[in-house]
């Protein structure tokens, strides 16, 4: 799932791309993809695009008639140009066309791989912070303070992997973030998040802040959200491989639907982690 850099990367693209263009026409291309119906989807038509911006992993199409257009890729949906325009596109959920100034018109798409088809675009007018899809959406990780961080996790007596990963408690990180960060702050993934001390609380800061930084920097370099085997990591997708910073050798946790990367020496004092049954929280 494209995390907080990639959708960040992506929104700049698309303001660079489309902002100032008129909104001719909203084509929803599978009913499900809709996830509102107040105010209706074609309510921006006639809008000018004003930008595109981004609130934790949401894209928001920002219209100068006060609608936004939110959209959500979720693991494998895409919003991408569409030059053909066909009338039933392969994994097509919802479509926008836009003129400019001389009536030439441009075609976006939103697409979803995969099974899961929860991708889908919500409709919101005016500032609309505790209504669906933002309703529940924890601070963004980017923007919390050393204390209002130490007050966030410091209120989880979770595993700091999950906290960081779970966007009502923390917004717009994910899996490889989570497991970046925490290497970073040379802290297992598996600590508690309630008995961090003063020091591991301000590696944490700094690891957020570097690690997202460094991740928006190189996704500002693409010209579409890559695949995730192909950012820049140190232990994410790199089990068995050594280690950047020393001779061990990156190990995992394997869970169902998402994978644990960690350092034993950087991040456990050497210890191996168990697996998600037997696992006890290190400090």
């Amino acid at each position: 799932m494209p995390e907080m850099p990639e959708v960040q990367a992506h929104a700049e693209r698309l303001t660079e791309a489309i902002a100032g263009r008129t909104l001719a026409k909203f084509e929803l291309l599978n009913f499900a993809a809709l996830k509102t119906f107040d105010p209706p989807a074609d309510g921006a038509v006639g809008s000018n695009l004003s930008r595109v911006g981004r609130r934790a992993k949401y894209l928001l199409l920002e219209f100068d008639n006060g609608h936004t257009h939110v959209v959500h890729l979720m693991q494998g949906g895409r919003l991408r140009h569409d030059p053909k325009r066909s009338k039933k596109p392969r994994l097509g959920l919802a479509r926008w066309i836009f003129t400019d100034d001389h009536g030439t018109e441009t075609a976006w798409i939103l697409t979803e791989a995969g099974t899961e088809r929860k991708a889908g675009v919500w409709v919101t007018e005016g500032e609309t912070p505790d209504r669906p899809p933002f309703d529940g959406l924890g601070p963004a990780a980017e923007s919390l303070t050393r204390d209002e961080l130490a007050e966030v996790v410091g209120g989880h007596s979770k595993r700091l992997h999950g906290i960081l990963r779970n966007q009502r408690v923390v917004s717009g990180l994910g899996r490889m973030l989570a497991n970046e960060i925490c290497y970073e702050a040379g802290i297992s993934p598996f600590a508690n998040g309630a008995k961090l001390d003063d020091g591991q609380i301000d590696r944490l800061h700094a690891a957020i802040g570097s690690v997202i930084a460094s991740a928006v920097d190189h996704e500002r370099t693409l010209d579409d959200i890559g695949k995730s085997a192909d950012r820049p990591s140190k232990v994410h997708n790199r089990s068995g491989e050594p280690c950047v910073d020393c001779s061990d050798t990156i190990r995992t946790v394997e869970y169902r639907r998402y994978t644990v990367y960690y350092c034993p020496t950087a991040q456990t004092d050497g210890k191996i982690l168990a697996d998600n049954t037997t696992s006890k929280f290190l400090k």
